[in-house]
């Protein structure tokens, strides 16, 4: 038998910090906890996110950010199948050019395989590939960090499969259902919502997350097919991904410069000698991606902070100093603006989330 041909991906960026994914998922998640009575507004504002911000169409968050909401929305409104919710709320027009070119494409494949490629102009949260594999056409989900809070991981799966089979159906019809979904993580108390949802055989505790799409499906013609609608679209689309690598080469550049040089801090004066660069085409750059330095400063700093938390031996003296505080006070100051808690409580959670399952409670 020859080898199956290699699945279509795009890699995701490489550091949580940099802003570089569009909002779509945080911008339904607080419909529908809005729905439910819960206002994210203020959770959304404490990490910079607030209404004016968060209805620009050039607003990129931070994968830190993104998760750091979807874990206290989920906590505030005790819901263990938001991620199911959020995914059934969305339309592709929410996905813009991508959605048109998936609602364009010949066949479900292609629409598929155009999202693929195109995820990370999207707002996706999870790494997607596609292959065909000997039980069909497979859509598999990863997660950029294997390490990520469990709760934020569960609702990011979820959200990607359901959000997948709501738009296929409003695509293609309502009689979609995928062949099988296998799910990385255990099975919730109440299965009933998945059953619902996805109407095919599941499985929970799998090696990994997929999606069996059967071939008749795969290669069903999609109804808004247009070849040249489709073709153009692309087109913008490429010249898109080629800007967008150039911010996210930009920002990745600057943190790594940034985390290398703490506890100092060097001037915006200096990083736009390093790019050879003046003050003001460095400042309408960052302006282009969405940030500013002050921010992309405040998000390295926040990352050091919480690695070295995770060092019992340290004391917040020596936090202090390594991640280049004025003084302690700076820095409880600072913990309390990114998560609402103490630096030791933060330490506390981040500590008891990591331990070993039979040691959490110890």
């Amino acid at each position: 038998m020859p080898d199956a041909p290699a699945p279509v991906t795009s890699p995701g960026t490489s550091r949580s910090t940099s802003a570089t994914i569009a909002p779509n998922i945080l911008r339904y998640l607080t419909r529908v906890a809005g729905e439910s009575g819960v206002d994210l507004q203020p959770l959304l504002t404490r990490v910079g996110l607030d209404p004016t911000v968060m209805g620009s169409a050039a607003l990129r968050v931070s994968y830190r950010q993104g998760s750091d909401v979807i874990r206290q929305a989920v906590e505030r409104t005790g819901d263990e199948h938001l991620g199911l919710r959020v995914g059934a709320a969305q339309h592709l027009t929410a996905w813009g050019l991508i959605g048109l070119a998936m609602m364009a494409a010949d066949t479900l494949q292609d629409a598929i395989e155009a999202g693929v490629r195109y995820q990370n102009l999207s707002g996706a949260m999870t790494v997607w590939s596609a292959r065909w594999e000997d039980v069909g056409y497979v859509l598999r989900a990863d997660l950029p960090d294997p390490a990520l809070d469990p709760t934020v991981a569960v609702f990011l799966i979820e959200e990607a499969y359901s959000s997948v089979v709501t738009l296929t159906r409003l695509s293609v019809g309502s009689a979609f259902a995928p062949q099988a979904v296998e799910f990385a993580f255990p099975a919730p108390r109440d299965t009933r919502p998945f059953d619902e949802l996805f109407r095919c055989p599941l499985r929970f505790d799998a090696a990994g997350n997929r999606m069996v799409i059967p071939t008749r499906w795969a290669r069903a013609a999609m109804p808004g097919r247009d070849p040249i609608t489709y073709d153009s679209v692309l087109d913008v689309l490429e010249k898109e991904m080629a800007s967008r690598r150039d911010q996210q080469d930009l920002l990745e550049v600057l943190e790594i410069s940034i985390a290398q040089s703490l506890p100092a801090v060097p001037s915006f004066l200096e990083q736009a000698r390093r790019h050879a660069s003046s003050e003001r085409t460095l400042r309408r750059r960052l302006a282009e991606c969405g940030t500013t330095y002050e921010a992309i400063v405040d998000g390295v700093r926040r990352e050091q902070v919480e690695q070295l938390l995770r060092r019992p031996e340290l004391t917040l003296r020596d936090i202090t100093r390594q991640a280049g505080f004025a003084d302690v006070s700076a820095l409880r100051r600072a913990v309390r603006r990114w998560h609402g808690v103490t630096p030791l409580e933060l330490r506390t959670g981040l500590l008891k989330r990591e331990a070993p399952p039979g040691r959490r409670d110890t």
